[in-house]
C-alpha cells in the first residue's frame, strides 16, 4: 500500500475521529455547533471513506458510506485528501451546494479548532485544561493511527502479523482517558474507554506524564524506570505495539 493511501487511512480514522470529543469536552465548540443538523461525507475511490454527523449538539464519526449525505466531498486521490488535511488543497463538492457557506465558514472554525489541540507548544501546554484534551487527543490518535498502521503500513503488518489475541489497554491513571486495540480472528479493532480484560496494559501515571510520553518528550525507557508508565500483562504485545506506534510520525507530524 502506497504512502499517500496510508497515510488517508489515518486522517480518516485516526484525526477525524477527535472531533466526537472535541464538541464534548470544548465547551466553546459544544456551544458552537449546538444547531448544526447535517452530514458529511468524505469519499476517495478505492480509498478509505468516512463520515461526520451532526446532530442535536453531538458529533458521531463513521467509517464507510452514509447515504444521502447532506454534503458529499469528493476526492480523486488519497493525495488529494491528504492535502486537504495539510491545509494545502480543496476536494470536489459534488452534493450540498447550499451548504458552501458552511464549509468555508463554519466547518473551518470546528477544524482548526481541533488542530491548536494537536499542535502543542511548551507554552500552550502550561494550560492544565490544553494540556489534558492535548493528551486526550493525542492518546486517540495513537491508538486510532496503531490500527491502520497494523493492517496497511508494510511494517506495521509485519510487526503484528502474528501478536497474540487479545486487547492491549492504553490508559492515562487514575481515571483515564483510556483506548484500547482488540486483536482476534477478525482482525484489529479499536475503541475509546476500557477493555474488560485486556490481556496487556500500558499505564501512565498522570495527565502531565502521559503527554510528556505520547509527544515524545520522554523516550519509553525512561519514563518506565522513572515509574511515569507501568507496563502490565503481556509484554510482547506492547512491545509489538510500541513498534507500530512508532511508525506514526512517520505519517503524521
Amino acid at each position: 500500500m502506497s504512502y499517500e493511501l496510508v497515510k488517508a487511512h489515518l486522517n480518516l480514522y485516526a484525526v477525524l475521529q477527535n472531533l466526537e470529543e472535541l464538541v464534548v469536552h470544548d465547551n466553546q465548540m459544544k456551544d458552537f455547533v449546538k444547531d448544526w443538523n447535517l452530514s458529511i461525507q468524505f469519499y476517495v475511490p478505492g480509498g478509505p471513506k468516512a463520515f461526520i454527523v451532526f446532530k442535536d449538539g453531538k458529533c458521531t464519526v463513521g467509517r464507510g458510506v452514509k447515504r444521502c449525505a447532506s454534503i458529499l466531498l469528493f476526492f480523486v486521490s488519497p493525495a488529494q485528501l491528504n492535502k486537504m488535511f495539510d491545509g494545502k488543497g480543496n476536494p470536489m463538492l459534488l452534493r450540498g451546494f447550499t451548504k458552501i457557506g458552511f464549509l468555508l465558514k463554519k466547518f473551518p472554525v470546528l477544524t482548526d479548532r481541533l488542530a491548536y489541540y494537536l499542535k502543542p507548544t511548551d507554552e500552550l501546554l502550561k494550560d492544565s485544561n490544553y494540556l489534558e484534551l492535548n493528551t486526550r487527543f493525542t492518546l486517540a490518535t495513537a491508538a486510532f493511527a496503531a490500527r491502520e498502521i497494523a493492517l496497511h503500513d508494510p511494517i506495521g503488518k509485519l510487526v503484528c502479523g502474528h501478536i497474540r489475541k487479545g486487547a492491549v489497554q492504553l490508559v492515562v491513571k487514575p481515571e483515564g482517558p483510556g483506548a484500547y486495540l482488540q486483536f482476534d480472528e477478525n482482525g484489529i479493532d479499536v475503541k475509546k474507554g476500557f477493555a474488560q480484560r485486556p490481556m496487556a496494559v500500558m499505564e501512565m501515571k498522570g495527565m502531565k506524564e502521559a503527554n510528556a510520553f505520547l509527544n515524545g518528550k520522554v523516550d519509553g525507557f525512561t519514563a518506565i524506570v522513572k515509574g511515569d508508565v507501568a507496563i502490565k500483562g503481556q509484554t510482547s504485545m506492547l512491545d509489538s505495539l510500541s513498534l507500530v506506534l512508532d511508525r506514526v510520525p512517520e505519517y503524521l507530524s
